[in-house]
């Protein structure tokens, strides 16, 4: 046998490592639940009142709860095998599930559109772009239903609220929130968990009184449809996945961009530091397609660089960011090689994507520190990471 060229025991040790690192404890526990006085956060903000009909006591040959891909996919197949009466349930006003929800700036998918919108060949459609933005995605969803007719006994504006099984009619019983009750030979759960907002169990979420809202809904009536009534706000960004790498950058232009810390993005546990580079970078301007072509991947051995070079991109803007009124020197070779040094310290991390560094241990802003660095003042002394911190860990 072949030997390979590295210990596979040793690599399984290393991916559990990453993913214990990674689980929490509280599980699904650590989230808020979307309700009471939360409810307000999984409110459709892209349809008014459901038209007003009469409740529903028909029969179908399958009824498909979830009208995202998954069911748009059964619905499809199903129509191909010469399936009529198929019904599509959905809380939302049209097809699409995530699609219909997300429509925060910036949206698109990150995986390639050719391998990731199904059915492409089915209804004659090429993607736009490699990467296709979220209208065109929402658009496809919606040529999907139409080229299967899927739309002609779909239930829209509908939630399901219970599905009982009736043995005397041998059929399954549809229950909604409009009074339906819907006989059906064939039940298809395509009901994706995308489709309810997660909210942060975090302390404060209750009392904070600024306006919030979930990207997932995302409030145009108060961003305005360019996001032009963000100019004179402070921005605070929850999470760091696809969607605030994605919308992040369309918040800092309308925020004044780098000239005032308005853009604050809380870094989750976890965070690969390749994520926070690239957000960074996206937000001087950068364009995605160029950072992958530079070899940005989520490798660990290029943490130490990627520090480097967030910092180099720092210290060049020090005239620019300001951590309060008045300008910051910009920062000498000598000085910079200071805070390098200071950013190489354990415990040091990237928690935010507009300049501000900080050490887990304390969980607070070092943004005037940081700059007062590069002004020619002490470096702060930082702690090593405390256990209550343990998903984000020493950038070496």
């Amino acid at each position: 046998m072949t030997s390979l060229p590295f210990d596979p025991d040793v690599l399984r040790a290393r991916y559990a490592q990453e993913r214990d690192r990674r689980l929490r404890p509280d599980g699904i526990a650590q989230y808020v639940e979307v309700a009471g006085e939360f409810a307000g956060f999984a409110e459709d903000p892209w349809s008014g009142l459901p038209p007003a009909r009469e409740p529903l006591t028909d029969e179908v040959d399958v009824a498909i709860i979830g009208a995202g891909f998954g069911g748009l996919l059964t619905g499809a197949r199903l129509r191909e095998l010469a399936v009529t009466r198929i019904r599509l349930i959905d809380k939302a006003a049209d097809v699409g599930g995530t699609w219909y929800w997300n429509r925060y700036p910036g949206i698109a998918c990150d995986v390639e559109s050719y391998v990731y919108l199904p059915l492409l060949e089915e209804v004659g459609y090429i993607p736009t772009e490699k990467y296709a933005k979220g209208p065109e995605i929402f658009a496809h969803c919606r040529r999907i239903a139409e080229h299967y007719d899927l739309y002609r006994d779909a239930c829209l504006h509908t939630e399901v609220r219970e599905i009982r099984w009736d043995t005397a009619q041998s059929r399954w019983i549809v229950h909604t929130d409009r009074g339906d009750a819907i006989r059906a030979r064939f039940i298809s759960m395509a009901n994706g968990y995308l489709q309810k907002p997660k909210l942060p169990g975090i302390p404060g979420i209750s009392s904070f009184q600024g306006h919030t809202f979930h990207t997932s809904r995302w409030d145009y009536d108060y961003t305005g449809a360019d996001l032009e009534r963000l100019a004179d706000k402070r921005i605070g960004v929850i999470g760091t996945g696809a969607t605030a790498v994605q919308c992040v950058p369309h918040l800092a232009r309308a925020a004044g961009g780098l000239s005032h810390p308005h853009i604050v993005t809380v870094f989750d546990a976890g965070i690969s530091d390749e994520r926070a580079y690239i957000a960074m970078e996206l937000l001087k301007g950068r364009d995605l397609r160029q950072l992958r072509q530079e070899g940005w991947r989520a490798t660990p051995a290029q943490a130490a660089l990627i520090v480097r070079r967030v910092a180099d991109a720092l210290v060049a803007t020090a005239e620019t960011v300001r951590p309060g009124p008045g300008p910051t020197p910009a920062a000498s070779a000598e000085e910079t090689e200071r805070i390098l040094h200071w950013l190489d310290q354990p415990g040091v991390r990237l928690v935010s994507v507009e300049g501000t560094w900080a050490s887990p241990a304390r969980s607070v802003s070092v943004h005037r520190e940081l700059f007062a660095a590069a002004a020619g003042s002490a470096v702060p002394s930082l702690q090593p990471p405390d256990a209550d911190h343990r998903g984000l860990r020493p950038v070496r």
